[in-house]
Formats: C-alpha cells, structure tokens, sequence
C-alpha cells in the first residue's frame, strides 16, 4: 500500500494546508544540546556545564514537476515559499504542522532552497527541487508543560528567542493576543524582539480586553 500525501496543515496563522507533490525519499530529524565550557585553571581541559537543548529540525528535499502538465512549476513551490513570509497577527511566520503517516511535527519552516532543473521551451520552469529544514516549535500547552490560567496577573521572566507571540500563546491561548502584553509593558516595536532576563508583566484577561484586541486586528 502507497503512503499517504505528505501535508502541512494549517496549526496557527497558516491561512491553508498544502499537499506536497510527491512524497520525499527521505527525511532527516535533528536533536542537540548545548553546552557551555567552562574554563578551569589548572585542567587539561574544561568542564562542559548544560545550557539548554536546542529545537529539533526536520530536513527534507521535496520534488515537483509539471513537465507533462506544461504548467509553472513554481505554481506548487511558490506556496512551500509563502510559509517564509510574516503573517500580519503574529507579525511572525505561520505556525505549521507536517504530517506524514506517524510523523507529526508541529513548526516554522526556519529554510528553503530552490533548485529549477528542466524548462520548456519559452524558459518556463516545470521541474524543480526544494532543501527544506522546519524547525520545531515548542507549544508548553500543548507538550505537557506547565498549564496558566489566564485569570490573574503574572511576571514572565524572558529567555532567548522568545517573542510577544510565544507568550501570548502560552498564558492566553492565542498567539494573536500580544498586542495585550505589549500595551501592559509599552513595548511600541513588537518585532524588535526581547532582551533576555527582561521581566513581563502578563495581564489577567477579560472578555473586554479581547474583544479590543481583535478589533484592531
């Protein structure tokens, strides 16, 4: 039995799935840690002390062609692009999920190259191959993590590569509810991304608070 279409689905701010053409031969699944070294006088060596584990990527090459169809193939590999552009609520790009039989995969695409190998005669485009590398995106409501209720004031302390976004999902439920946590701390550029070690006041929020906020979407 043939395996099913690969698919990104739509999870957050992906406006639609997108079935890939034709399944990848292979896919690759990174994990790692980071670690700092700690110099010690006197050591042949130094000590590595944990940092933090870094997000797993999938990597994969995708194929397209339309040579028979006489079509653009760029038709297909136009829409794997689009998961690279910001989406005006997060002011991010779209949270996807790659799905493909038991793989599931919840993530950003963080790349893509594009390769263009057969043409018709005009310079048409209608063979092409595309690297790929998602990143995962790490949902704490979703994995396991801690649950916050949205009820009552909080202080988030931040950590590298968080963005209003990230918060907003994990205390509200909704990425697209940053705009609360940005007016509650004067943060006027939400994609000049936040200092590490910065302390947030996160809100409670009430059904006012979130019917303003959706109104200036």
């Amino acid at each position: 039995m043939a395996l099913e279409k690969a698919i990104i689905e739509n999870y957050i701010g992906q406006p639609e799935s997108i079935e890939v053409l034709f399944n990848p031969t292979e896919y690759q699944l990174a994990t790692s840690n980071q670690f700092a070294e700690v110099a010690v006088p006197g050591l042949g060596a130094p000590l590595l002390q944990f940092g933090r584990g870094n997000a797993r990527t999938l990597t994969m090459q995708l194929f397209f062609d339309t040579y028979e169809k006489r079509t653009d193939v760029r038709i297909y590999t136009k829409k794997i692009i689009s998961l690279l552009a910001i989406d005006s609520h997060l002011h991010a790009p779209p949270i996807c999920k790659f799905v493909w039989g038991h793989l599931i995969f919840i993530c950003v695409l963080e790349q893509a190259n594009q390769r263009f190998t057969l043409f018709l005669s005009d310079g048409t485009p209608v063979r092409a191959t595309m690297d790929v590398t998602f990143k995962e995106f790490w949902d704490e409501t979703e994995q396991g993590g801690r649950l916050q209720s949205a009820d009552f004031d909080k202080t988030h302390i931040v950590t590298r590569g968080e963005q209003l976004f990230h918060l907003a999902n994990l205390y509200f439920g909704d990425p697209a509810l940053w705009r609360i946590i940005a007016e509650e701390n004067g943060i006027d550029d939400p994609l000049g991304g936040l200092s590490p070690g910065k302390a947030l006041r996160i809100p409670a929020i009430t059904n006012g608070s979130m019917e303003r906020n959706r109104g200036t979407r």
